[in-house]
């Protein structure tokens, strides 16, 4: 691949190659008028043309020796390297100015009386004073737009930090009010269905009520994570420091086939623990899926493929095209997936979810497993992968 040339340096070669062209047609018409002195000029004319490439980086030094080659012959490259000290100089470099200045009028070579010689010495002088006014102009110019985009990148970064705090609070809020109602509701209902299946006689009652007891503490577990979640700042702890889990889909295929879906479960790769986030994530996501075939697919033949590659984890749901009624459009607006998207996406793996070339549906999700920031750094991050059974607890 080849080097791109900037902008400035293309535009220095441009001037160069043109303040040359114009010093060589000077050179030639004095040739042909049989000035012989004409050949020492040109090769002045050239010297200083090519000392214009270095005007951005050595101005002060490219006006030296213009100064010292107007010696020979005023260079048409003095004006350039004038305004290149007023734009790219520094203070030091106001001797190689004046020296340029003297030099480029040669006031010992005006034939005349004094006041002429000081007029077109003045003239002169204008050739080169007013390069460097624009120079100096241009370089205030430059500092103006800089300052004015690192206040406005300052008041942006403050806009920011203004709406994380903002964040932060309603997060608190949230917290708040979940921990202050929610939680205590469903703790009462918890503890009410345990009561209830200390009393009940019958079997079948005990069974429901306990199935409610567990469903409940299920929830209980879900809503301290979240609320655990939104009032730390520091979404990174919880998942570095929770033990890893091997992801488990077997209760939730079971359920599937309890409640009449011919489902399958396929493992690719060799099963390795996942941070409990990584795993909670996955088997929401695997949840969400079965539960759309479930609405919308009745009777399709679903497979849920687990897989394992490097410092990935992967889960796919498809299914086939459903054998009767319903189709395969998503309820709610598919509001259930687009939730679980952003979760996803938040730990930075990504989530499709489609129909399929034979008429069915295919979720897909693919989740970063590896240390750090890339899988358990997420705001889902929680102690545990959930008793709803995204997991087994693995030794660290």
């Amino acid at each position: 691949m080849k080097p791109k040339i900037s902008r400035a340096v293309a535009a220095d070669a441009v001037l160069a190659v043109a303040v040359g062209a114009l010093g060589s047609a000077d050179m030639l018409v004095k040739l042909a008028q049989g000035d012989t002195s004409a050949w020492a000029e040109g090769a002045a004319q050239l010297a200083a043309a090519l000392a214009l490439l270095a005007r951005r980086r050595a101005p002060g030094a490219v006006g030296a020796l213009c100064a010292a080659l107007c010696l020979l012959s005023p260079v048409l490259a003095a004006p350039f390297a004038a305004y290149a000290i007023g734009v790219y100089g520094r203070g030091r470099d106001a001797a190689a100015i004046m020296l340029m200045s003297v030099l480029f009028v040669r006031p010992w070579t005006v034939p005349g009386t004094v006041a002429e010689v000081v007029l077109n010495s003045f003239s002169g002088t204008l050739v080169l004073l007013a390069p460097v006014l624009l120079g100096m102009w241009r370089r205030s110019q430059i500092r103006l737009i800089g300052a004015l985009a690192d206040r406005a990148e300052r008041a942006e970064h403050e806009r920011e930090l203004m709406a994380e705090q903002a964040r932060l609070e309603e997060r608190a809020r949230l917290a708040g009010e979940m921990h202050d109602v929610v939680t205590h509701r469903v703790s009462l209902m918890v503890l009410r269905a345990g009561a209830l299946r200390t009393v009940a006689r019958d079997e079948e009652v005990r069974a429901a009520v306990e199935e409610l007891r567990q469903v409940g503490c299920q929830a209980l577990e879900e809503l301290r994570d979240l609320v655990g979640v939104l009032r730390s700042e520091d979404r990174f702890g919880s998942a570095r420091t929770a033990e890893p889990v091997v992801l488990d889909l077997s209760g939730l295929v079971a359920e599937s086939r309890a409640a009449g879906v011919e489902a399958g479960l396929a493992c690719e790769g060799e099963p390795v623990p996942a941070p409990p986030v990584v795993a909670r994530t996955a088997y929401r996501v695997v949840q969400e899926a079965l539960t759309n075939v479930h609405k919308h697919a009745p009777g399709s033949e679903v497979t849920v493929t687990v897989s394992y590659a490097g410092d990935a984890l992967g889960v796919a749901v498809r299914n086939t095209a459903a054998a009767r009624g319903g189709g395969i459009a998503l309820g709610g607006g598919g509001t259930g997936l687009s939730g679980l998207r952003q979760r996803v996406e938040l730990l930075r793996g990504r989530l499709e979810a489609g129909a399929t070339e034979e008429g069915g549906f295919a979720v897909t999700a693919v989740l970063p497993t590896g240390p750090g920031e890339d899988a358990a750094d997420g705001p889902y991050a929680s102690s545990g992968a959930g008793s709803a059974g995204p997991g087994r607890r693995v030794a660290g």
